[in-house]
């Protein structure tokens, strides 16, 4: 009997222990949605087995299929890091899609300028472009800081202000004269960054992108700057009573996310479309949100996140090519992931709530 009682205690703080692991939240989320979108798709009529086999053979099948995988992880990785970094700081940045796109717009542009040397032409490009994203990420942080205006609803609102505005821009005063799709003029070919593998849409970008990622991991870590963006995010009126100004922590935090989403549009410019082609983004920006909640915004997490998404996004056009299963199955297992991602939190709830007069379940019913 001692030995059973001494059990569940222990079973208990196993489980608390397991339930507050990054990895381990992040890679149960993963597989339960693996499964739940499988389930999904047999009710669907379809083969999930093939599906999957599909979706593997376009991941790992060949040099080129893992250099798009890296490809597109890349924007990703950034709008990621993009979203990780305000949540850090208490703000949820639903604006990486629009802070994507004008960096993207302004990098296109300062590509177009003739007779810069790579060497100044491809940093000035990338500078620019996160420069401008950072410019407008800090206005949702100004409106919230000044009038109280919840972030939430300010990046959204911008996010359709530039979507239009860049759209504009591409089909009139920016567009050429002899170009059929709403685009710009092809950048210089000094702003465009070198390939890795030939054939590939694979760029130094995913370099820039990894070295954000531990750069903004010591920066949070490591630093002052750091500690007072945490100590804000956990408790923005504690903070401020201890001398931590939260406006300048929100500024600071929303800048950076917006340099991360500018940065993620230069890359795609200078990279990739090697334009500014209106639409080019198939909603990185909201899929930063994905990443940066499964890495839990950690920025070494939403390395592996944005690489396990990117993967599963590249595996889709092999399914969709090669099966009857349609491609959009993927959005269900990014939601999904998203879904089972609250369940550790709602179990931790569960298991420190064990008071009776709560009415909450004790921590053996969780454990039995």
């Amino acid at each position: 009997m001692a030995g059973a009682e001494e059990a569940r205690p222990n079973a208990g703080n196993w489980l608390r222990r397991a339930l507050n692991s990054p990895f381990l939240g992040s890679l149960a989320s993963f597989l339960l949605a693996i499964g739940a979108a499988a389930l999904l798709i047999s009710l669907a009529g379809f083969d999930a087995g093939e599906g999957y086999s599909a979706m593997l053979r376009g991941i790992f099948g060949s040099r080129m299929s893992l250099s798009d995988v890296l490809a597109r992880s890349t924007p990703l990785l950034l709008t990621g890091l993009a979203v990780a970094v305000p949540l850090r700081a208490g703000l949820f940045n639903v604006g990486a899609e629009g802070q994507l796109l004008l960096g993207a717009l302004l990098a296109a542009v300062v590509g177009m300028l003739p007779g810069i040397p790579a060497w100044l032409h491809i940093p000035l490009t990338l500078g620019l472009g996160s420069l401008a994203g950072a410019l407008f990420g800090m206005v949702p942080a100004y409106l919230k800081a000044r009038f109280r205006a919840h972030e939430v609803i300010t990046t959204i609102m911008l996010n359709y202000i530039v979507t239009l505005l860049t759209g504009y821009l591409v089909n009139y005063p920016l567009h050429p004269p002899d170009e059929m799709l709403p685009a710009t003029e092809i950048i210089a070919a000094s702003a465009q960054l070198p390939r890795l593998v030939r054939g590939s849409q694979l760029t130094i970008g995913l370099f820039v992108a990894i070295a954000c990622a531990f750069v903004l991991h010591l920066l949070l870590q490591r630093s002052v700057m750091g500690y007072e963006i945490r100590a804000v995010g956990l408790n923005a009126e504690a903070a401020e009573a201890k001398g931590i100004r939260r406006t300048r922590v929100w500024l600071l935090a929303m800048a950076i996310g917006g340099a991360m989403s500018g940065l993620a549009g230069a890359t795609e410019v200078s990279g990739v479309q090697l334009r500014f082609l209106e639409g080019f983004s198939p909603g990185y920006g909201f899929a930063g949100i994905a990443v940066a909640l499964m890495g839990y915004a950690n920025p070494l997490g939403v390395i592996l996140a944005a690489h396990v998404l990117g993967a599963i996004r590249t595996g889709a056009l092999t399914m969709d090519r090669t099966t009857s299963i349609p491609a959009d199955f993927v959005t269900v297992i990014q939601g999904l992931i998203l879904v089972f991602l609250s369940t550790p939190g709602l179990l931790r709830l569960l298991i420190e709530k064990r008071s009776p007069a709560t009415g909450s379940l004790p921590i053996e019913d969780l454990t039995s």
